[in-house]
């Protein structure tokens, strides 16, 4: 069985669960497919995942080494100072409390849902207003300088920026608008690999905004609360494959040819005697 794919969730993990709380993916989940989050959730099957980027990760882990060393100076990283914003890294007890995606983040407890909402940032920087901003690693190769995020694709990033930010307030912090994407691009105009990669970095900023959260979390509630299993999301390519793989499937089943009855037998030696000269059969 492949290591990144375990089907049959321990339903500790599903919803209902002991340990199951509502990750700011699980959110992303639901907007882009309510059926595939139920089925994820509610009856503990999620999808297969993609792949590792083993590359990307290891941007994000220098990147934040490189951003706690001007946390722990309490100085501007270049690319701040590059881009005219006075903030410098947050320096707070909790930052590799916040920044671990996978097992804590920013935590909330949403009462009129009774869920925990969780998220983990890649950074968090704070201005001289006392403002928190919200900051996501991002890395990739392509062509021409990086300094919008305007497809419709990238609408998932926008809301993972106010979902952080809409955990930060929640928490009680004062927290800006405008967040950042601060993006690592390998270039390829180099005449030789020489093992290694050249990064144009940028920061894009982009003016967050978080009044969808709370009306989705009750709409997810519900689903989860519901025994319906909900419709199939409009581009879920997940659920167009399941439907045509289970009527291909469903076609190789064969047909079952109905079997004519058989004839009830008489037990006793006179009732076969009857039947025989009844029916002309003979037992």
């Amino acid at each position: 069985m492949s290591q990144y794919y375990k089907p049959n969730r321990n339903p500790d993990y599903s919803y209902g669960g002991s340990r199951w709380t509502l990750s700011r993916s699980k959110i992303d989940l639901f907007l882009e497919c309510a059926r595939c989050f139920y089925i994820d959730n509610k009856l503990g099957v999620a999808r297969p995942p993609g792949f590792p980027f083993n590359l990307n990760s290891a941007v994000d882990a220098l990147l934040k080494k490189e951003l706690d060393t001007h946390r722990a100076n309490g100085t501007r990283h270049p690319l701040a100072e590059a881009y005219g914003l006075d903030a410098i890294p947050f320096n707070h007890e909790r930052m590799d409390e916040w920044r671990d995606a996978l097992k804590r983040g920013v935590k909330v407890f949403h009462k009129p849902t009774g869920l925990t909402v969780r998220g983990g940032v890649d950074d968090l920087w704070v201005n001289p207003a006392g403002e928190i901003i919200v900051i996501d690693y991002k890395a990739t190769s392509k062509d021409g300088r990086i300094e919008s995020l305007d497809e419709e694709w990238h609408r998932g990033y926008k809301r993972q920026l106010e979902v952080y930010q809409w955990l930060l307030r929640e928490n009680g912090f004062k927290v800006s608008d405008m967040g950042y994407w601060f993006y690592a691009n390998a270039t390829k105009d180099r005449n030789a690999f020489d093992a290694r990669l050249d990064f144009e970095m940028t920061l894009v900023p982009y003016k967050g905004n978080a009044d969808w959260v709370e009306p989705t979390l009750i709409e997810l509630k519900a689903c989860l609360d519901s025994d319906a299993v909900p419709t199939a999301g409009a581009d879920c390519d997940y659920c167009r494959y399941r439907e045509a793989a289970g009527k291909a499937l469903l076609a190789t089943v064969p047909r079952r040819v109905p079997q004519p009855e058989k004839p009830v037998v008489p037990q006793s030696k006179a009732k076969k005697i009857a039947y025989e000269e009844k029916t002309g059969q003979l037992f």
